[in-house]
Order: C-alpha cells, then sequence, then structure tokens
C-alpha cells in the first residue's frame, strides 16, 4: 500500500493506569525521548490484537504455523544477511541445497545444467523469470537482425496481479486470455491465437489464485511446441507453480507440468505457501544455465570475494531459507506428501459440507490444490459479499471477490486449506456458515426479499 505523509499531532497512550511509562507518544513522527522497552512492547502488542487471527484468515496463501523448532532456527538467523556469502557461507550453502532441491523436485534434466536463485518470494521470482525471457528474446531477435521494440506475454485473465506488474514495469504488451462463465482456466486455443513472433513467453499457472485449479499446461505446451516448429521459433513457457509447485509433486506426482516438458524454460514456486515456510521466501529455477541471460547477472566483490548476484532485492535476512531447510530435511517427500493429503481430505470434507447446502454451488473443490471455491445459488436472497461479512463477524476471514475478466459478473467466496486448518476448524467453519446463511435468509440484506421455496439447510 502507498501510505501518505500525515502532518497531524495525534498521539498513543501507553495503557495500564500507570504501571507502565503513562506519557503521549507520537503516532507519526519519531518522539523526542526514550521509552522503557516494556512499555513499547506492551503498547505495540496490545495494538496488534485488533488484527485479525493469522489462523482463521482463510484468504491468505501464506504459512501461518510452524514447529518451534523451525521458529528458533529461524530467530538464530534474523541477524544473517542473505547476501553477504562471504561473510556467511553456510546460510550460502544452505540456500544452494534448497535451489537444488526445488529443481531434483521439479524434475531438472540430470544430464544439464540448471541453475536458480532463492527470492523474497514468487512476486521476485515472476519478475527474474521474466526478465530472463525476454532478453533472451531480444538476443534472438537480434542475433536475426529483427526489431526488438514490441516484446508481448501471452497469459490468463486469472494470473496474479504481480504478472500486470512486471508487464507494465518492464514494456511489455500483455496479451490476457479470458476465462468464461463455466470454466475459470485458460483454454489452449485461445492461448495460442495470441502467441507470434513477438512474444517472449506463455505463462500458465500450477493452481490459480482464483479457484486453485490446474490449467492445462502439457496440451499448451505440446500446442506451443508445434508452433514453435511451424514457425522456426522457440516461445518458451514458464510455469507459474506458486501455489502448486510444493503440491502436484505430492498429491499428483504423474501430472507432467514441470521440466518433464522440454519447452518448459521456467518455474516459480513460492516456499511461503505450501513449502510451509513463514514469509517469505521463493524460488525460480531455470532448467539450463543457458536460459540465464549472463547481462542479467551481477557480480560485486565489495562484500569480500566475487559473488555472482541475480536479483531484485538486495539484501534479506538469511531466516526464511533456513527455515525452508528445515521443512525439507524434517519433512522429507513422505512428510510433505503426507501433510498434502491431509489438507486435500480437509478440503473435500469442507466441500463436501458447503455442496450440501442450499445456498451455495461449488466452483472448485480442493482436488488440484487444498483451495475451494463456491458461489451463492440463484435463489438465494444475499450475496457472497454478504456471507464474507456475517462470517467475519465470528472471526472467520474468507474473502469474496468476481472473477477476472469476461466473468467478472460471478462471485466467489473462497477458502485457502494451510497446515493448521483441521477437521475440527472445517466443520466449525460449516456449522458457522449454515449459521450465517440462516440469519441471512430469515433477514435478507436491503435490495434483496426472501425467494419462495428457498431453504437455508
Amino acid at each position: 500500500m502507498v501510505h501518505r505523509h500525515e502532518h497531524d499531532d495525534s498521539t498513543l497512550y501507553p495503557a495500564y493506569a500507570g504501571r507502565l511509562s503513562g506519557g503521549p507518544i507520537p503516532k507519526n513522527r519519531m518522539p523526542d525521548d526514550e521509552s522503557a522497552p516494556e512499555s513499547v512492547y506492551r503498547l505495540i502488542h496490545d495494538e496488534l490484537l485488533l488484527d485479525g487471527s493469522s489462523r482463521l484468515n482463510l484468504a491468505t496463501f501464506v504459512t501461518t504455523w510452524m514447529e518451534p523448532q523451525a521458529q528458533l532456527l529461524m530467530a538464530e538467523a534474523f541477524d544473517k544477511n542473505m547476501i553477504d556469502k562471504d561473510e556467511y557461507p553456510q546460510t550460502a550453502e544452505i540456500e544452494r541445497r534448497c535451489v537444488n532441491i526445488v529443481a531434483d523436485l521439479f524434475h531438472a534434466p540430470v544430464d544439464g545444467d540448471a541453475i536458480g536463485v532463492s527470492t523474497i518470494g514468487s512476486s521476485e521470482a515472476v519478475m527474474l523469470g521474466g526478465l530472463a525471457m525476454k532478453w533472451r528474446w531480444r538476443q534472438r531477435r537480434e542475433a536475426a537482425g529483427l526489431p526488438t521494440d514490441r516484446p508481448n506475454l501471452v497469459l490468463g485473465s486469472n494470473v496474479q496481479v504481480v504478472w500486470e506488474k512486471f508487464c507494465r514495469y518492464w514494456d511489455v504488451e500483455p496479451r490476457y486470455v479470458p476465462v468464461s462463465h463455466d470454466r475459470f482456466v485458460v483454454a489452449p486455443d485461445d492461448v495460442m491465437a495470441r502467441v507470434d513472433e513477438n512474444t517472449i513467453g506463455v505463462i500458465p499457472i500450477l493452481g490459480t489464485t482464483y479457484t486453485g485449479e490446474f490449467e492445462p499446461i502439457k496440451e499448451i505446451h505440446d500446442r506451443v511446441v508445434a508452433w514453435n516448429t511451424e514457425h522456426g521459433a522457440d516461445v518458451p513457457l514458464h510455469v507459474d507453480a506458486a501455489s502448486g509447485g510444493f503440491v502436484a509433486p505430492f498429491l499428483h506426482p504423474d501430472l507432467e507440468w514441470d521440466f518433464r516438458l522440454p519447452q518448459v524454460k521456467s518455474i516459480n514456486v513460492s516456499g511461503h505457501k505450501y513449502g510451509l515456510t513463514y514469509p517469505g521466501v521463493g524460488f525460480v529455477v531455470w532448467r539450463s544455465a543457458d536460459e540465464l541471460p549472463e547481462d542479467l547477472v551481477f557480480h560485486v566483490n565489495y562484500l569480500g570475494g566475487d559473488m555472482p548476484t541475480f536479483t531484485l532485492n538486495f539484501s534479506r535476512p538469511g531466516n526464511q531459507i533456513v527455515g525452508q531447510y528445515y521443512n525439507f530435511v524434517r519433512l522429507g517427500r513422505d512428510g510433505y506428501r503426507r501433510i498434502m493429503e491431509r489438507l486435500r481430505d480437509v478440503a473435500h470434507r469442507l466441500a463436501d459440507r458447503i455442496g450440501a447446502m442450499d445456498a451455495f454451488e461449488l466452483v472448485s473443490d480442493g482436488t488440484d490444490i487444498p483451495v475451494l471455491a463456491f458461489r451463492t445459488s440463484e435463489f438465494a436472497p444475499f450475496t457472497v459479499f454478504h456471507v464474507s461479512d456475517e462470517l467475519r463477524k465470528s472471526g472467520w476471514q474468507v474473502p469474496a471477490y468476481t472473477m477476472p475478466a469476461d466473468a467478472t459478473d460471478v462471485a466467489v467466496l473462497r477458502v485457502v486449506v494451510r497446515e493448521g486448518f483441521t477437521f475440527d476448524l472445517a466443520d466449525l467453519l460449516a456449522e458457522t456458515l449454515e449459521k450465517a446463511v440462516r440469519h441471512l435468509t430469515e433477514y435478507p440484506p436491503d435490495g434483496f426479499s426472501p425467494q419462495a421455496g428457498f431453504s437455508h439447510t
């Protein structure tokens, strides 16, 4: 968010009736004097009580629970700047191992030279992957003596906003593939209708933000390969696996979406989503070093030694990568599989409860990733936005929003099932939903009237 500078003289008052420091503290400028650490802790701690509970925030994909041992390791690494690889060689080594684990998980060629970096999250990873595609496209065009002033990127209207940012920030034309009222992922025919010689890449999604569904990545891949063969081109695929990259290998191991498909040149994934690590950590991996232009890699020596770097952000704490490595070592493939299976089962149980309510229609049921989306039925005397408001009164944060272009008149609620969201919590949410439906049916919002024959059971 962009914050406006406030010039007012409003103040904060430490609490507890004089047990701690009691003087006012300016809100929007630095105070003149010091305060006792206990007072400042209590003041900020109490103000943060007004935030919603992160565990009941079913809007976020971001991890909200980790084991205490992981939290301890992460706390011990807060003060380590990950960019200082010469000063913190073991943290750098742990980062290297994590990148290798991710590349292996995504079936990077064993006889190749896959390369990757860790990032603050998938947003930075997307920017890096997009830049590599643009640079590679420009190099090919320049070598062929062709113009390089009109790059475009083919992506669904259902992409996460970071892809829109990439296109705007880096002067790339976004060619959005629409969804429809009965299909909230892209269709391969619609994708290929937008590909041409100026396309720097095609972006299928493994787990969309809107519904959690997988796009038909292999079919899109095969169509792009055929187009490349026909036109003597080399349009790549970059798979946005921010949400599904740590789910598909365990729930859908036979699904071909990753480097098993030869034209998939790069993949991004969020460690702080289903990688089960606190924010923010992500990764971007390229199938070979050739896919990452050397012009994008900088070498610095003022931290000691030669350090190649390809990041948008420079300094960042090493604790996230340490937490991610803890998960990889602690859980292993079997542990991740068991967790993802349990999350899927919780999602299915909640989907069954919601699907049995006359008030709702399921859009997705958590089969691809543990995310389900649902909308109100045709005759419900309320909208998803009214339901979201009712749930918030009980502490639940369930987002309501409209779908992307060509389906903007469809509005849904979405539940992200994360570790820590148990069967019991799913049942409690379902019961709260039923209460919300009963209340909204008996007392329809302004502009609505009770529908004949509508049942809230």
